[in-house]
């Protein structure tokens, strides 16, 4: 409705002085005004109004409002359907109420601590404070979290003492005592945020964000993850508002609120008000304003008992009105307010403040995080946790102890109780005495016969009426009026309204509070920056970045880089006047097809096995057999899951009886290495194996091309490279500078090739010793598009085809599968839809005409069919220009495709508009006799 609101409390549960803090980057929006320190330079601005907040165009709303009422987005707006998302949606979103981003990146800094401790109390309360005093008095390691800047808690806005001491001395003397003990750490601005399975907790620190910015240094925030064997929430209790007409107006403030701004920071909220109350403790707020030097003109309490403070202010001139309520507030700011007497009269009187009390609930969101339903108690008059999460408890107002004196008998009594628990035998103390502290309170749910708008939600302006239209409608479940009205569903998370929307909906609907229920809090309980939870990894901190060992080298050589994986790897070398990648790709393939090209392969997994049964470990692991692999020898292998659809490939090579060295491909390093790991560990610890990664200690490179064989030559004139010394899928251990290096006769170019491995440290010496060797034969660098042109062009299927979703038949490699051995997903590979012949299995497509261009992802459906889902038969897996070729090909998965080799199919690309027609074939599309790989 965009109506003028004004600040309801004083604490983290504010839902209507909503402001953006700062400037650029650092504007902070929706930030609760009660939750921000001042500090000099420190800036603040209203939000979502036009042109200014004295004069906002949208508060024409209110005049809207029959039409604005629970659910209305879900009843108007039908038509036209299109209107939706272009304009009625948006004009909704921008009426909300809520501030906006500034769309830049965070400037800010943030940190990450993990932390374990005995005992963790939530809350810096006098409850809080004493747990905390108890635990650690006894040497527990105790971690004390508080959201406020200060401890005391209710002891800084209220006048008591404690131990013969000021509250606020006595919260100052605590908080010094645990500061000074080396097992007790203290942490002030900290808000517990979540609780999590574990016994584990997120909470979150303010470093800076209260300091003036030339004074800022260090993170914004820290993120701490605490995990504690034991949990006391001292949250305290939320003051609940009553319900009146126009109780939303500025100038309407909870009674705690009002005595925290008198008693903690010496500001007056009002010079004439009315105590709206069912609490003792309202009474006392009286008192506190007129102590200020405030007229409190009256004090309503619909209760009929007066309590002993009523003499003192009668005394002042306060009107006292018992049995009596507040029917409607006038203004905007208050000006005026409506009390029915007790015999039914109604007095007008003056007053530009009301501080109003209907209660306490127990801060006890967090106990319930992990799906804990509080249950409803009639006696305290709120919802209590009888069962919390594991290792938690909870204790003063959090556990419905609301007196100060309950509050900190029950503190000593439950860290006590946690001491002992815990195995340390300590004799308790008793409580320190405190001031007396009247602790009366009645439920008042009554409703007002008023024609005024009586606010539930202030945040997202839900009314009483609201509730029960939603309640007429059907909507008698909590979890349904929720969502259907919003009721508790802003930032503030209804923790002032939601309560008072319960009860209405239960005298709606004719059943108990009990009966209807309430609802659970979820993480966060409180709003906790994005930047935070990040904490370090930003930006090119998101994950570790890995470099090869000639990555600088290969960005000296004009290198473009992808990122694959965690890795850095080079995607093609352009040369000076080449603008098009396309081209710079096609002359990196065709030059290493005609002569000789190097490829950095380092990014592969690399994974040494050594033991007397590492043979009998991988035959377990792989399709194929290994066990009986010659020593100096190499073979392509293929891994399943257990559900037996395809892991991962690679190579595996024997270097000794008791020594193989695989490699995995570069996205599946880590996965095949944990998998190695469970099987050897979990499934067969009896052989005797171990298994280590190797990864980042080899630089590898592929040497391709029909002139590899004599630039190797010249490079290592000591190496016999022959077809006798090292045939295709060989490989030899070999000295290179001292030290030890290997060579593999493995090719995934489908030319003749080679794989070097040696050391890390000499990769980029290796390449300089290479190039220089190789300029005779014109040796060109190739990146990761010409190797994936010439792998789709040799047939050999990768990341896109081994997707997850196929087989080892799918792929063409089903021969390859032993069926003299077990392995694992042996038996789930022969489930009947993972053998049906109908399955889409990999082939190769040629446009028919060339200049048709295949797009990965391109749907497949028979030549004349009609381009539906029911049609589909398969998917383009990789596409690529052929430079070999001179046309486009592309790899896919097809129903039923290795009969189908000649046929004609319809590629259809709804997403790029494309449909053309490709011939069905085989994948290898060049050297399918393998006479190049074996020269």
């Amino acid at each position: 409705y965009h109506r003028p609101r004004g600040i309801l409390t004083a604490g983290s549960e504010e839902p209507n002085a909503l402001v953006t803090i700062g400037n650029g980057a650092r504007s902070d929006p929706n930030t609760r005004a009660t939750t921000v320190e001042l500090f000099d330079g420190l800036e603040a601005r209203s939000q979502n109004r036009w042109p200014s907040l004295e004069f906002d165009v949208l508060a024409v709303n209110q005049l809207a409002a029959p039409m604005l009422g629970a659910g209305f987005y879900y009843k108007t707006f039908m038509w036209p359907a299109s209107f939706w998302e272009k304009l009625y949606e948006p004009l909704i979103r921008r009426a909300a109420g809520l501030g906006q981003l500034s769309m830049l990146p965070d400037p800010d800094s943030y940190d990450r601590e993990h932390a374990f401790c005995d005992v963790l109390v939530i809350g810096g309360g006098p409850a809080g404070l004493i747990a905390a005093l108890t635990a650690g008095r006894a040497g527990l390691r105790v971690i004390l979290a508080n959201e406020d800047a200060r401890f005391g808690g209710r002891l800084l806005a209220e006048r008591h003492s404690v131990a013969d001491l000021a509250g606020d001395a006595w919260a100052s003397q605590a908080e010094s005592e645990l500061g000074a003990m080396p097992n007790v750490r203290v942490l002030s601005r900290t808000a517990v945020f979540g609780v999590f399975d574990g016994c584990e907790y997120g909470a979150v620190e303010h470093l800076t964000g209260h300091l003036p910015e030339a004074s800022r240094s260090g993170p914004r925030q820290r993120y701490w993850k605490i995990v504690a064997r034991r949990a006391v929430l001292a949250t305290g209790s939320i003051e609940r508002p009553l319900l009146c007409g126009g109780n939303d107006r500025p100038g309407v403030m909870m009674a705690s609120a009002v005595s925290t701004f008198v008693n903690r920071h010496a500001a007056l909220p009002g010079r004439k008000a009315v105590v709206y109350t069912t609490t003792d403790s309202g009474w006392q707020t009286a008192l506190d304003l007129t102590n200020a030097g405030t007229e409190v003109i009256a004090v309503v309490d619909p209760r009929l008992a007066r309590p002993a403070v009523a003499d003192a202010l009668a005394y002042a001139g306060t009107k006292i009105h018992l049995g009596s309520h507040v029917r409607d507030v006038h203004g905007a700011p208050v000006r005026a307010v409506d009390i029915v007497c007790e015999g039914g009269d109604v007095q007008r009187v003056r007053a530009d403040l009301v501080a109003v009390s209907g209660g306490w609930n127990p801060a006890i969101g967090l106990g319930s995080n992990l799906g804990h339903r509080p249950v409803w108690s009639e006696e305290k008059g709120c919802f209590l946790l009888d069962q919390m999460p594991p290792g938690m408890m909870a204790t003063g107002a959090a556990a419905g102890r609301f007196g100060l004196s309950q509050a900190l008998r029950d503190g000593v009594e439950k860290a006590s109780g946690l001491v002992t628990e815990l195995g340390v035998a300590k004799a308790s103390e008793p409580p320190p005495s405190c001031s007396d502290d009247p602790a009366g309170c009645s439920t008042f749910w009554h409703l007002p016969a008023s024609r005024k708008k009586v606010f539930v939600d202030f945040q997202n302006d839900v009314t009483a009426g609201d509730v029960a239209l939603a309640a007429r409608e059907g909507f008698t479940s909590i979890e349904h009026l929720k969502r259907y009205t919003t009721l508790g569903m802003a930032t503030d998370q209804g923790k002032t309204g939601q309560l008072n929307g319960h009860a209405l909906l239960a005298k709606e609907i004719g059943k108990t509070i009990a009966e209807t229920g309430t609802i659970l809090s979820r993480p966060p309980y409180q709003p906790v920056a994005i930047g935070v939870l990040a904490g370090h990894h930003r930006g090119e901190h998101f994950r570790p970045v890995r470099r090869t060992a000639s990555h600088d080298w290969a960005q000296a050589n004009g290198a473009s880089f992808v990122n694959v994986g965690m890795w850095k790897r080079a995607q093609w070398y352009a040369r000076p006047g080449e603008s098009d990648w396309l081209k710079t790709v096609n002359r990196e393939v065709m030059m290493t097809r005609g002569g000789v090209g190097i490829c950095d392969v380092s990014t592969l997994g690399k994974i040494d096995v050594h033991g007397r049964d590492a043979g009998a470990l991988l035959d377990r692991l792989y399709i194929n057999t290994f066990s009986k692999l010659p020593v100096g020898k190499a073979r392509y292998g293929v891994m399943l899951r257990e559900d037996g659809f395809v892991m991962d490939d690679g190579t595996v090579t024997r270097f000794a009886e008791d020594h193989f060295y695989v490699t995995t491909t570069t996205a599946n390093a880590g996965p095949v290495m944990q998998h190695i790991d469970f099987a050897r560990q979990a499934l067969w610890p009896e052989l005797d194996v171990q298994a280590t990664s190797v990864s980042e200690q080899w630089a590898t490179y592929s040497i391709a091309g029909p002139s590899s064989r004599e630039l190797l030559q010249k490079a290592f004139p000591d190496l016999d490279l022959s077809n006798d010394a090292i045939p295709f899928m060989g490989a030899r251990k070999f000295v290179w500078d001292g030290h030890g290096a290997r060579i593999f006769r493995v090719s995934f170019s489908g030319e003749l090739a080679f794989e070097i491995s040696v050391p890390a440290r000499l990769g980029e010496k290796l390449l300089h010793h290479l190039f220089a060797v190789g300029r005779e034969f014109d040796l060109v660098p190739y990146g990761t598009e010409a190797l994936g042109v010439m792998r789709i062009e040799k047939g050999h299927p990768a990341g896109n085809e081994i997707n997850g979703q196929t087989t080892a038949g799918d792929l063409g490699l089903g021969r390859m599968q032993s069926t003299k051995k077990d392995f694992i997903g042996r038996v789930m590979a022969q489930r009947p839809g993972l053998v049906d012949p109908a399955r889409p299995v990999l082939v190769g497509l040629k446009p028919v005409d060339c200049a048709s261009r295949f797009r990965a992802g391109a749907h497949l459906i028979a030549a004349g069919a009609k381009a539906v889902a029911a049609n589909d038969q398969g998917f383009v897996t990789s596409a690529a220009w052929s430079p070999t070729l001179d046309h486009s090909i592309a790899l896919a998965l097809l129903s039923h495709g290795r009969e189908r080799l000649g046929e004609t199919v319809t590629v259809h690309d709804p997403v790029r508009a494309a449909d053309f027609e490709a011939l069905v074939c085989d994948p290898v599309f060049v050297d399918r006799e393998g006479v190049r790989v074996r020269g």
